[in-house]
């Protein structure tokens, strides 16, 4: 290989919840390992591959993956420590070139354009970051390297676990020709039929329309589907900056329409938010809801604090009220959930003038739960209405100690 005149990574973490667990505790190797709640409601985090083979997949009830894989092992999920190796992670990718672009905890692009003279060609780096990876953390990492984002995206799935595909600039039509339609990003299972009954079932049906035809047929989404058929993607790779926000997000399996389950993800989403801030030493003043219909359409609402808070209840009552205000004008089902929080400037965080009386007896809360989390694993301790994902005591999370991934 030559040096490209753009050449872009994406480096996902193979099966990662899972991954790590099987890391810190060998035993687990070769096995099929599940991350997520054993309760009623619980959800499936991650799947190794060992339990891939059974069907068993991320954001499946765990119930069903259970029926479908008896022999798995079930762990609950331990944030604190895939964060940490996440961080290591990044640390790796920023190594190779700083325009790193996290895009979830165990992804992320890196455009290596301007790498290429002082470590060599694409093909090159993405093998340095591997066995990086591999050596210092003991993880497998899958890459695809592209000349854009969304097909380096796509080469990256093609040989998972523990892959490295490489998509050259004149390859990248008859790269994505045959693959299904389903590939495409923003085609789901509700869109999919109607592109099927429009004749479009792979990304060359696509390739061969002309662009009046795609507009005709699907509208704006019809046109860029067609560019990115095609290999055509001019987004930059956005390096990350001192985290602005903090946020947590969850893509359901099956469409939810029940109000009081979407309530109690969202309240888990909240402590966990609220949590992070306060990790980090912030505050925030701005809470942000995002919602994802069964159609794919997102939409997002917000609401503006008068004072600066870290509490939890402060945040959850925030987004329960945009959430309540969106199911009121709304009721139906969502594909996804999610929460984020703003962190506010420092001359925001100062008190107001009145204080809550129940301000004190809110921050003696967050600070047991944090503790219990930091103690036991996020969860440890939960409040009431917030999903159970598992009854899990303090000596199970302390005994087994190694949100959706999809590596």
């Amino acid at each position: 290989m030559t040096p490209w005149d753009r050449c872009i990574l994406h480096a996902d973490l193979d099966a990662f919840f899972a991954s790590v667990e099987q890391l810190d505790e060998p035993s687990l190797r070769g096995q099929p390992v599940l991350v997520g709640g054993a309760g009623d409601r619980g959800v499936v985090a991650a799947a190794s591959y060992e339990a891939r083979r059974s069907g068993c997949r991320s954001a499946m009830p765990m119930r069903q993956a259970l029926r479908l894989c008896p022999a798995a092992i079930v762990r609950p999920a331990r944030f604190d420590r895939y964060a940490q190796l996440s961080r290591a992670f990044m640390s790796i990718l920023g190594d190779h070139d700083p325009l790193v672009e996290a895009i979830s905890v165990d992804e992320a692009f890196v455009d290596v354009t301007g790498s290429q003279r002082r470590l060599g060609t694409g093909d090159v780096i993405a093998a340095m970051i591997r066995d990086r990876t591999r050596r210092e953390l003991g993880l497998t990492v899958s890459i695809g390297v592209a000349p854009n984002r969304f097909v380096a995206k796509i080469a990256s799935d093609m040989r998972k676990p523990d892959g490295l595909t490489v998509v050259e600039p004149g390859q990248v039509i008859e790269t994505l020709a045959p693959l299904p339609i389903e590939r495409m990003w923003g085609v789901g299972p509700r869109t999919a039929p109607r592109l099927h009954a429009m004749g479009v079932h792979t990304f060359a049906d696509l390739q061969r329309r002309s662009e009046a035809e795609a507009r005709s047929m699907l509208g704006e989404s019809g046109v860029a589907w067609r560019m990115l058929a095609l290999g055509v993607d001019d987004r930059p790779v956005v390096p990350d900056r001192d985290a602005l926000s903090v946020g947590h997000e969850e893509t359901f399996d099956t469409d939810v329409a029940d109000a009081q389950t979407l309530r109690g993800v969202l309240q888990e989403q909240c402590e966990r938010v609220a949590m992070r801030l306060r990790a980090h030493g912030g505050r925030t003043r701005c809470i942000t809801l995002k919602l994802r219909t069964p159609d794919f359409i997102t939409c997002s609402r917000q609401v503006t604090l008068p004072e600066a808070t870290d509490a939890t209840l402060r945040v959850w009552r925030a987004a329960e009220s945009l959430l309540a205000a969106w199911l009121h004008q709304r009721p139906g089902p969502l594909r996804l959930i999610g929460v984020s929080v703003s962190v506010a400037a420092p001359d925001a965080t100062e008190p107001g003038l009145f204080v809550d009386p129940d301000e004190g007896r809110q921050r003696r809360l967050d600070a047991v739960s944090d503790a219990a989390a930091a103690r036991f694993g996020p969860g440890a301790i939960r409040r009431g209405g917030s999903r159970i994902e598992g009854r899990r005591t303090a000596r199970d999370l302390r005994d087994h100690g190694p949100r959706p991934e999809a590596g």
